[in-house]
């Protein structure tokens, strides 16, 4: 039981900190510890306000790098998912609480981003977040449901 919640608290603070380093490449584990630096002329409505960045697609090309974010940003929302879903208990819409939950985390998560100079966030990245765990919920579903006779 212990060891389900620490591993939720961990996966939160990796993704955390990974959302908190500027100019990370996934391709480039030396860029995974740089400095944060906070972008002191953003606030809340500058990120959100209607017409924002956050709102907009990606203005950086379709390469290996991207794919491997993207593939990064599925799996691991996908991962916290399935740890949101084992720390909640089993009651009547678990699946749609855990996927609430990591869709909450999601959005907080690219606000977060948006704050820091060298990263943005994207309101495109919460809904691939979302999906990731939308199909790993979907796939524990699956296994778990009873079988039909």
């Amino acid at each position: 039981m212990i060891l389900k919640r620490v591993l939720l608290v961990l996966l939160l603070l990796s993704i955390s900190k990974f959302s908190h380093t500027p100019n990370l490449l996934v391709t480039n584990p030396s860029t995974w510890t740089n400095s944060s630096v906070w972008d002191n002329s953003a606030t809340l409505w500058s990120v959100l306000h209607p017409g924002s960045d956050f709102y907009t697609s990606y203005t950086y090309g379709f390469n290996v790098e991207f794919i491997l974010r993207k593939i990064a940003h599925l799996s691991f929302f996908g991962m916290l998912g399935l740890l949101f879903y084992w720390n909640l208990k089993e009651l009547p819409c678990r699946y749609l609480k855990a996927w609430l939950c990591l869709a909450t985390f999601a959005f907080l998560d690219e606000v977060h981003q948006a704050f820091i100079i060298g990263r943005d966030g994207r309101i495109v990245d919460v809904m691939i977040d979302s999906l990731g765990g939308a199909i790993l919920l979907l796939l524990l579903y699956q296994v778990k449901k009873p079988s039909a006779k």
